[in-house]
């Protein structure tokens, strides 16, 4: 019986991630994929859900993987939840969807944890650690390393459950008006930069502002900010940040893989029966997958298109920046996780998997990179 219980599991998530798939090839607000929905059936409540996300509705990559999700919940639940989105400032602003999700405002929410490190220090951990986990290896965390279980402790004490929900892979280390060429000249930068990434650049002398994505052209474009990360090419163009800074940046020392959430109120989710439970989990899972697939596809188009046709300048963070910013990432861990309990078993965790990670990652990805070459 239990392996008959295990199989039917594991069948709903196949299910739910073949929609992901479908998901990704049909807008979720088209004509026909609203025609896919089945309404519930009589016998059946229907839930009115609300998500609100921290992104510009509909923004390309993060507003319509939210969109997705939503979607993807309400077919696969045959109509029984119908999750209606709302962009950032539409029901609540963006840097308030934690506290909307926690008191029940709005039964979801997708955004990202690092923006909640004033809630809890440990919360940027399971978004991205500077000099931390790839995309990949974030995954392998959260889902068979410990991670899931270390973040649903932690949420549990605001009212939340949270889900992973996309992931966007290695991004820039972000767009600057001015050249780089020592850690001199972070002295006095004004920089938007969120999460564990905005402490190290404190300590090596910039400024770090925490400011919503949508906000960021305009920053830029005024004066008030020096320079941004954001997320990447794709993400990057759609803002159009190129006609206001002339240099981007890279490795993405700050975020190498960044998980997005999808946090639930806890008493809605824990009121569903097992059947819808597994939807939603499902269905997040569907959308963590094919959220960092269309990343991968989607940047190399525009990484290709910033170059060729807006000549922007990709070039490396010299050696002796990226060694100041690991030396104050290292500082800046150790002293978070020396005032805060938490996070200090949540480094611990991160650490670990890391270390294990990285031999492994040597005779593996990083060789065959490093010797793929060509085809012919």
């Amino acid at each position: 019986m239990k392996r008959r219980d295990v199989l039917k599991g594991a069948g709903l998530a196949a299910a739910g991630s073949s929609l992901g798939l479908a998901a990704c090839s049909q807008p979720a607000d088209s004509p026909s994929a609203q025609a896919r929905i089945e309404p519930a059936r009589a016998d059946q409540p229907v839930l009115n859900w609300k998500m609100v996300t921290a992104w510009p509705s509909g923004f390309p990559g993060l507003g319509s993987g939210a969109t997705e999700l939503a979607a993807l919940i309400t077919r696969a639940s045959g109509g029984r939840i119908n999750v209606r989105v709302y962009g950032a400032g539409e029901l609540v602003p963006a840097f308030e969807v934690f506290d909307a999700v926690s008191r029940g405002t709005a039964e979801l929410g997708h955004c990202a944890a690092y923006y909640w490190s004033g809630k809890s220090a440990a919360a940027p951990f399971f978004c991205a650690v500077p000099f931390g986990l790839s995309a990949m290896e974030m995954n392998a965390w959260l889902y068979y390393g410990g991670g899931l279980e270390l973040w649903r402790e932690l949420y549990a004490g605001f009212n939340l459950v949270p889900f992973p929900a996309g992931n966007t892979g290695a991004q820039m280390a972000g767009w600057f008006k001015r050249e780089i060429n020592s850690v001199a000249d972070l002295a006095g930068l004004k920089m938007r930069i969120p999460g564990l990434g905005g402490e190290v650049m404190g300590r090596v002398g910039a400024t770090p502002v925490n400011m919503p994505g949508g906000e960021l052209f305009s920053a830029l474009q005024s004066g008030a900010i020096d320079a941004t990360e954001w997320v990447g090419p794709y993400n990057d163009l759609a803002f159009g940040l190129h006609r206001v800074a002339k240099y981007c940046y890279y490795p993405g020392w700050q975020e190498p893989g960044p998980t997005l959430e999808c946090m639930l109120h806890k008493p809605a989710f824990e009121a569903l029966p097992d059947d819808l439970k597994a939807v939603v989990e499902a269905s997040c899972r569907a959308v963590n997958d094919s959220m960092l697939a269309e990343y991968t596809s989607r940047n190399r188009a525009a990484f290709e298109t910033l170059q060729r046709e807006h000549g922007v300048e990709f070039r490396p963070l010299p050696n002796d920046v990226l060694q100041a910013l690991r030396a104050a990432t290292e500082e800046v861990l150790a002293e978070t996780a020396a005032r805060d309990p938490f996070a200090a078993k949540v480094y611990a965790s991160v650490r670990g998997f890391r270390a294990n990670a990285r031999r492994w990652s040597e005779v593996s990805e990083q060789p065959y990179l490093q010797t793929r070459g060509e085809w012919a």
